[in-house]
């Protein structure tokens, strides 16, 4: 049986949840902290704005690469009933969940220890040496047809739409979930995904994150979620 605890991992009080749809200039120059050389990440953001750009994991961050509908429905664990998340962007048809630095090196080590990690899909855990594509730090321009007979190019409008920002960094020291809070999120919703997959066709679902036992309804914190609504 699992022993990991029942009440979700809190955020700090004085932490402010932040949704928002572009990168600003605090947020970018965390960004390009991650760099080496920052000053040359802000020369390319400024000659090509929306254009996304690759930054090194495993000092200012680590990135969980999660597939699509169990990212989405991490997301949603983080914010419904857990303690929220850092930035989170889609790329690729993947959503990738910005965390502290060590996450990618600790959560598949403590998930390998739970009894419901059969349950959670592979993630790509990226840190120290790996490096992730970022979207653009501002929102797309209305996707205009491409001409017949174009070829796909690195930064065509079909690239770019595949890439953007669910929760874009807008701080310069922006809270990052670490493994603890993302080895729950992701508990939670391996138990939601498998109470949908076995509930009976005319009933209710058998089992929900919010209604198992070991999840007291005085310990879900009602928060202001992100959109996550549009395709990917």
């Amino acid at each position: 049986m699992s022993d990991w605890p029942s009440e979700p991992p809190r955020r700090p009080a004085p932490a402010a949840f932040h949704t928002a749809a572009y990168v600003t200039l605090a947020g970018a120059d965390w960004l390009a902290s991650a760099d080496p050389c920052p000053e040359s990440v802000h020369a390319r953001w400024a000659s090509c704005p929306e254009a996304p750009s690759t930054l090194p994991c495993g000092t200012v961050f680590d990135v969980i690469n999660a597939p699509a509908l169990f990212g989405r429905d991490l997301v949603d664990r983080l914010w419904t009933a857990g303690p929220g998340s850092g930035p989170v962007a889609t790329h690729r048809g993947r959503i990738l969940l910005f965390a502290e630095p060590g996450t990618a090196r600790r959560l598949p080590a403590l998930l390998g220890w739970e009894e419901w990690s059969g349950s959670v899909p592979p993630l790509l855990c990226h840190g120290p040496g790996d490096a992730v594509t970022v979207p653009p730090l501002f929102p797309q321009r209305p996707p205009q047809p491409d001409p017949p007979h174009t070829p796909l190019t690195p930064h065509s409008t079909q690239d770019l739409a595949a890439s953007r920002w669910l929760v874009a960094p807008d701080v310069r020291h922006p809270w990052l979930p670490g493994p603890g809070a993302l080895l729950w999120a992701c508990i939670r919703a391996a138990r939601r995904a498998t109470g949908v997959a076995t509930a009976a066709p005319d009933g209710p679902v058998a089992t929900t994150a919010r209604d198992t036992p070991d999840t007291p309804a005085d310990t879900v914190t009602t928060r202001t979620a992100p959109t996550l609504t549009p395709p990917l």
